[in-house]
């Protein structure tokens, strides 16, 4: 066994450089946010809101950049399922890529959109325009609320 001389500050040293390493980390998944890529470790994500109205849901992705035909949108009943592809340009052999900087993202995407109530999946409308996708999603009607009555008895 090797005796080895006890250095806290050097300790301290390697604690300091681990916070700081971590704090980084978080920065630049804040700063990537502030770019448009909604996700963990720089994976893109559209962003979207929905909005509740008396008998349907109005669900609204930013997604530009992206043919309707790369994209992939599955309904469910309690989820919204959007998946596609960003596409790099096809460059002849001459344009070589030199970029000086580039923050797109290139590649597959998903994002997956829990809904807060049933909606009906046989009478949903769609439309894409100008890198919006807009869902019409109608609410099911006259859901039975489900409640049930636990018995509770001493053990």
């Amino acid at each position: 066994m090797t005796l080895s001389k006890w250095q806290p500050f050097q300790e301290l040293n390697n604690i300091r450089k681990q916070m700081d390493s971590l704090f980084e980390d978080m920065l630049s998944v804040r700063d990537r946010d502030w770019m448009g890529l909604h996700g963990i470790g720089g994976r893109w994500t559209p962003a979207v809101e929905i909005e509740e109205t008396e008998k349907e849901l109005i669900l609204k992705a930013e997604i530009p950049g992206i043919d309707a035909k790369d994209l992939d949108v599955e309904v469910g009943e309690d989820r919204v399922t959007i998946s596609g592809e960003h596409k790099e340009e096809k460059r002849t052999e001459d344009k070589k890529k030199n970029y000086f900087h580039s923050e797109f993202y290139y590649g597959n995407f998903q994002r997956v959109i829990p809904l807060p109530m049933p909606i009906k999946t046989d009478a949903i409308k769609s439309e894409f325009k100008h890198g919006i996708l807009t869902l019409t999603l109608p609410k099911v009607e006259n859901v039975p609320k489900k409640v049930v009555k636990i018995n509770l008895e001493d053990s």
